[in-house]
Parts: C-alpha cells; sequence; structure tokens
C-alpha cells in the first residue's frame, strides 16, 4: 500500500515537472503552455520513451483539471460583453462555427464512422480558443486594432456556441438512439438544466454573494478562503446539475463560471477568487490533463490513416478560414481583414482536445481518430502566429490594419 501510494506520488511529481519544463519552453518560443505540456506528455509517456505511464491517481486528478479549466474558460467570458457584440462579430462566429462543423460531419459521413462520432469530429472541427488568441494578440500588440476586437468577440461567441452545441451533441450519445420520446426527453433535460443555471445564476448568487459581503462588513470571519470555497461548492453544484442532466461535466463548469463573473462580487474577493482558480487550474491540474493526453496519442495514424490525417488537417485549417472569410464579406471589414481574422479563428487548442478526451472516454471515437483530433489542434494552434503575422503584414502594406481608437488605418 505505502509503495503503491510512493509510486503515484513520484509519478505525479515527474509529470508536474516536465509538464513545467516543457510549457516554459514553449511560452519561450511565443506558444501556449498547452503545447508544451502534450509535448512532453507524448515525449515521456508510452508513445515515445515509455518513461511515463497512465495511473488512477493521475486520471482523478486530470479529469478534475479539465472541470476546473473550464469554470476559468468561463469566468473569461463576460455575459454583457457577449450580449452587446455588435453583428460583425457574430456573423463571423457564426461562419467560423456552421462551415468547419458541416465540414467535419460531411467528413464523418465520408469516413464511414458512427453519426455520434461525426456530431464530435464537426465540433471538432468547429471548436476555436478564445485564450490562444489573446496570448498571440497581446504578443504581436495587436489589442487596439479591429480585426483583434472582432477575433476576439467572435472566439467568444463561438466558445459559447461550440459548448452550448456540444451539449446537445453529448446528450444524444448518451441516449444513443434517434427515436423521437428519446430526443424529446433530451431536449427537456438540457431545457431544465439552463433553466436551473439561469435561475441560480441571475437570483440565487447575486443575493448569496451580498450576504456574504454582509458577513464579511459585520462579523469578519467571512475572508477570502471563504468566498473562494463558495465559488467552488457553486461550480460542484453546477457540475452535479449537469450529471444530472446527462450532460457533461464540463458543461456545468463552464456556466458556473460565468455567473460567478457576473455575480457583481466586491472586487476584492472577486479578483482573490480569480487568482486562486487560475493558479489551481493553469498551474496544477489543467497541465496533469494535457500530459496525460499526451500519453494516449499514437504515432500508428502516420502509417495506417496518414491520408484521412492529412484531409482532415486540411479541411480543419481551409474550414475556419473560409467560413470566417465568407462571413465577413457583409460587414464593414476588407476582404483582407476578414481573410486575417479567419487565420486568427484557426486556433483551437483547449475546446477541441477536450472535445476529443470526452468523445474517447465514452467510447464514440477509437484512438486513430483521437490521435487525429489532438494532432489537428496542435497543428492548427502552431500556424495561428505565423499565419495572423503574415496577414498583419499584408494589412499594413495596403494601410489596411485599422486602430480602434483612431479608426484609421495604420501608417507604416
Amino acid at each position: 500500500m505505502v509503495e503503491a501510494v510512493g509510486i503515484d506520488i513520484l509519478s505525479l511529481l515527474l509529470v508536474l515537472s516536465v509538464a513545467w519544463v516543457f510549457g516554459a519552453v514553449a511560452e519561450r518560443f511565443g506558444y501556449p503552455t498547452m503545447m508544451g505540456e502534450l509535448f512532453a506528455g507524448i515525449a515521456f509517456g508510452p508513445a515515445l520513451l515509455g518513461l511515463l505511464r497512465p495511473s488512477e491517481l493521475l486520471t482523478v486528478l486530470s479529469e478534475l483539471g479539465v472541470f476546473l479549466l473550464m469554470v476559468y474558460v468561463g469566468m473569461e467570458v463576460d455575459l454583457r460583453e457577449l450580449f452587446e457584440l455588435g453583428p460583425q462579430s457574430l456573423l463571423i462566429a457564426f461562419g467560423a462555427f456552421v462551415i468547419p462543423f458541416g465540414l467535419g460531419y460531411a467528413a464523418g459521413v465520408w469516413l464511414g464512422v458512427s453519426v455520434g462520432a461525426a456530431l464530435f469530429l464537426g465540433l471538432a472541427m468547429a471548436a476555436t480558443s478564445l485564450a490562444t488568441k489573446s496570448r498571440i494578440l497581446a504578443d504581436l500588440e495587436l489589442l487596439d486594432t479591429r480585426i483583434a476586437n472582432v477575433l476576439l468577440g467572435g472566439a467568444l461567441a463561438s466558445d459559447v456556441g461550440v459548448l452550448i452545441a456540444f451539449a446537445g451533441v453529448d446528450s444524444y450519445v448518451t441516449a444513443g438512439a434517434l427515436e423521437p420520446s428519446e430526443i424529446g426527453v433530451i431536449l427537456l433535460q438540457a431545457a431544465g438544466f439552463f433553466a436551473a443555471t439561469l435561475l441560480i445564476g441571475y437570483r440565487f448568487l447575486p443575493y448569496a454573494w451580498r450576504s456574504i459581503e454582509r458577513q464579511r462588513e459585520r462579523y469578519g470571519f467571512v475572508d477570502r478562503t471563504t468566498a473562494f470555497t463558495f465559488a467552488l461548492l457553486v461550480s460542484l453544484l453546477f457540475a452535479q446539475l449537469a450529471t444530472l442532466a446527462d450532460l457533461h461535466m464540463i458543461i456545468g463548469g463552464f456556466m458556473a463560471g460565468m455567473f460567478l463573473r457576473q455575480a457583481d462580487v466586491e472586487p476584492g474577493l472577486y479578483d482573490h477568487m480569480h487568482t486562486v482558480m487560475y493558479d489551481l487550474a493553469m498551474g496544477l491540474f489543467a497541465p496533469i490533463f494535457f500530459v496525460t493526453v499526451g500519453f494516449q496519442i499514437t504515432f500508428g495514424v502516420f502509417a495506417d490513416s496518414l491520408a484521412v490525417l492529412a484531409a482532415l488537417v486540411a479541411i480543419a485549417f481551409l474550414g475556419k478560414i473560409v467560413g470566417s472569410w465568407l462571413f465577413s464579406l457583409p460587414t464593414s471589414l476588407s476582404s483582407r481583414e476578414g481573410l486575417v481574422v479567419g487565420f486568427g479563428m484557426n486556433g483551437r487548442g483547449t475546446v477541441e482536445i477536450i472535445i476529443a478526451e470526452v468523445a474517447f472516454q465514452a467510447g464514440v471515437i477509437d484512438q486513430s481518430m483521437f490521435s487525429i483530433l489532438v494532432f489537428i489542434a496542435v497543428f492548427t494552434t502552431a500556424l495561428v502566429p505565423v499565419t495572423v503575422t503574415w496577414g498583419v503584414r499584408l494589412l499594413e502594406s495596403r494601410d489596411e490594419l485599422v486602430y480602434v481608437d483612431s479608426a484609421t488605418p495604420a501608417e507604416d
């Protein structure tokens, strides 16, 4: 017993160490830490060196990691900002979802996979990553440009849309049938979940936070740690509601994160809660998740399914660009700006990997398809800095890089 615990602790120590080192290297080269953590799992896991292997402890911690990660992602979504998005961002978000989703689903049908697998494939193609785009735009000093505003707004709306669609697909796969009665039950369960979370989020949470703040002012025994504990309990409650509705717990985590942000918490309490959630998710549990995802990747797809891999990478890459660009044409953006926005929307990163992991664990897709989807996420994310930089230089050469403050083209 003691020996088994010691092995688990050593395994955890090694996983966190390689995640930290590889993540730092990835950041040094301008890429998200997630990519370094994935490569660490591939390099030290069964795919290559075989020095690290899955364990029950790592599985539990990785599941907690993806849950906390989605709570944090939800806390990055401002519902007020989402509702105030201009038609440009919403239209581009719609195009960046519909076109890749349709192409991904069609590709699944062409490959002869199940309907559930084709739906998950479509979702993976439609996914995007708000966090990845924010980091890249900040590094390129483009946050005050029109394309950055449209891109971040579109990514925000797209993230929410993909996760809502994921809830529906996950429910369908759980039911496993297309019977009208089953569809009705799925819709009722999903509607009940969103109704319950809306009620709790808009009615109960603001009242609860005001009560906590009053107790803090009167008696002083409610501190920042207590507030964080309450936030964690709310997140677990939302996760439980999701599972009761036959949805994945990450949907509950995401919804909890959004409403925690909207609850008008006293700034000091909220900043502490946000910081601790970030540290737990990004500094401890999420790295375990991404390293263990790397354990499950197989390089056999390059030998057995190279044509399929190449075709799906091309569909994923071009689908996002075409969808974003096509739906940018009716807006005030120039054709070239729409193209650059399409380049930026292409990075899938975290969201696609989570979708692929859920589908794989549910047995909807096999290990080969799982590996392909992870490779797509890595490949498209790695190309974003390169393609966006090239696109921005193109806009600058044509005096089409518009800054939102001055609303005039940038000077060379």
